[in-house]
């Protein structure tokens, strides 16, 4: 079975068991290559940090908009854990996984998003990372940018109630430009590429379309992302520890629900203004080669 199938399951039974278990064993990591790729991402994408006077001084569920390919898990990932000391378990997508990438993708911090694997951390007390929108807002085409599709989803905010968690709305703008879209997702079935890959058995009807995305085109036409300046601010805290051990009813996950997407939009059109307005701080080599 294709990693992209519809029914790809890659942990199940005892192996899910194993693999939390490996899961819960990580550390921070420590090794100097962490703080070389830190210092990288500062200078590339110089990511600031607004409001993190709010963060709790206990384990939280961050809730983030998604961006073209995850590529905004580095960008708050290594960043959180370089200036604030907080290793953000970020809950990734099934496809990703398999036996052979399995301990290097642990190593930095993601895991499988899976309800077992979300509890087993949250009864371990660590900070969590989730975008709600998924593979689905990972993938939207160039006319959505910044545009939550997190359809009728809820079940962050049932996993936070039921462990008595705090949550933490997260705006991030900046990796949205980090490319250009060649071509979207949605035209990919009709091209030439898409009938290439459908004629080899890479697409067919059971292949899911939430992993179409567009093709990207970084600096220089290549897939490097192009060298622009991130900023990521965070929301007042959500406490649901009143919920805990309990479940809330389908009208208060999304009353909840929709509390936090508000107070995500709203941050990252405030977060537009605040790049428009110092725009003038890049450096000349950063405006030219995002632009």
């Amino acid at each position: 079975m294709s990693i992209n199938d519809k029914d790809y399951v890659p942990y199940e039974g005892e192996d899910m068991q194993r693999y939390i278990e490996r899961v819960m064993a990580v550390e921070p990591p420590t090794h100097p290559a962490r703080d070389w790729v830190y210092k990288l991402l500062k200078y590339l994408f110089s990511p600031t940090f607004l409001d993190a006077d709010k963060l709790p001084d206990k384990p939280c569920l961050f809730v983030a908009n998604h961006s073209i390919y995850a590529v905004d898990g580095p960008i708050l990932g290594l960043p959180m854990l370089a200036e604030h000391g907080r290793f953000l378990r970020a809950l990734s997508d099934k496809w990703m996984w398999n036996s052979v990438n399995e301990q290097f993708l642990l190593n930095q911090g993601a895991v499988i998003g899976h309800p077992e694997v979300c509890s087993a951390l949250m009864e371990g007390g660590q900070d969590i990372l989730v975008f709600p929108g998924g593979a689905h807002e990972a993938t939207k085409p160039a006319d959505q940018k910044y545009t939550l599709q997190w359809k009728e989803r809820t079940g962050f905010v049932r996993m936070a109630a039921k462990h008595g968690y705090t949550i933490i709305p997260t705006a991030a703008v900046g990796p949205e430009e980090f490319y250009r879209h060649l071509m979207e997702g949605r035209d990919l079935p009709n091209s030439l590429l898409g009938k290439l890959l459908t004629r080899f058995g890479l697409l067919n009807e059971n292949s899911r379309t939430d992993l179409m995305g567009p093709i990207p085109v970084g600096l220089f036409g290549t897939l490097l992302p192009k060298p622009q300046r991130c900023f990521i601010q965070f929301g007042d805290p959500v406490d649901l520890s009143e919920y805990k051990g309990k479940v809330p009813s389908k009208a208060q996950q999304m009353a909840i629900r929709s509390d936090v997407a508000e107070t995500i939009e709203g941050m990252i059109s405030s977060l537009f203004l605040k790049r428009a307005q110092e725009r003038f701080k890049d450096k000349f080599w950063r405006r030219v080669l995002s632009a």
